[in-house]
């Protein structure tokens, strides 16, 4: 049973959440919060599975309170729900620590997909629309002209890892990385599993900012 904490300061929105979530068979809500404090409090109490966590919240926002639950260790993870088009601090909410994006106006199947996902230690967010969210708000990135800065846990990949890495930051999928470096799929599976172990990131989607941070992949590259 995967156990979910509903965080958006929208009542009717956090409604329809519960009204989808208690229909599965294999999802409970534990709690609702309408602010980032009360999400905090809750994760300590119920430490659920996952978040589906709004970022626009009075008093203490959804990335605060990423931050904040990435930082302490738990088990709980960070599923964002919010507007792509409008809500410019998407890419700060991954930045934080959230495993995942998704729009408000997903298909109720998305969601329910994106939280077993999540659930089960895997990113939402497609490698297609990680490269949009990406080249989006790169802006926030701060940049040094030059070389890019040999950051450790680069240091630790081997050439074709390096490489991989840098495709994944590019928005290829895994099947595209076999066909265009003519790998096994299966390979490819494996060097994307030990780039996420030697680098620390959590999924995909923070090796992709990994990339973006030290300037291994570049916007428009």
């Amino acid at each position: 049973m995967t156990t979910v904490l509903i965080a958006d300061d929208q009542a009717m929105q956090r409604f329809g959440f519960r009204m989808l979530l208690e229909s599965q068979d294999d999802m409970t809500v534990v709690g609702e919060a309408p602010n980032g404090i009360e999400t905090i409090r809750l994760v300590e109490r119920y430490h659920p599975d996952v978040v589906l966590m709004d970022i626009r919240m009075p008093g203490l926002d959804g990335i605060e309170a990423t931050r904040r639950i990435v930082a302490a260790g738990g088990r709980t993870r960070v599923l964002i729900v919010t507007t792509f088009d409008l809500d410019e601090y998407a890419y700060d909410g991954l930045r934080a620590g959230a495993s995942g994006f998704l729009v408000k106006d997903a298909q109720p199947e998305e969601l329910l997909s994106g939280i077993r996902a999540v659930a089960a230690g895997d990113a939402v967010v497609a490698p297609s629309l990680t490269r949009r969210l990406l080249d989006a708000y790169i802006h926030h990135l701060p940049t040094t002209p030059g070389a890019p800065r040999e950051d450790p846990r680069l240091s630790a990949l081997t050439d074709r890892e390096r490489e991989i890495l840098t495709v994944i930051a590019q928005g290829w999928t895994n099947t595209e990385i076999a066909e265009r470096l003519h790998l096994a799929e299966s390979t490819v599976k494996t060097h994307v599993s030990r780039i996420l172990s030697k680098t620390g990131a959590r999924d995909r989607v923070q090796a992709v900012i990994l990339a973006y941070d030290t300037q291994l992949v570049t916007p428009g590259q």
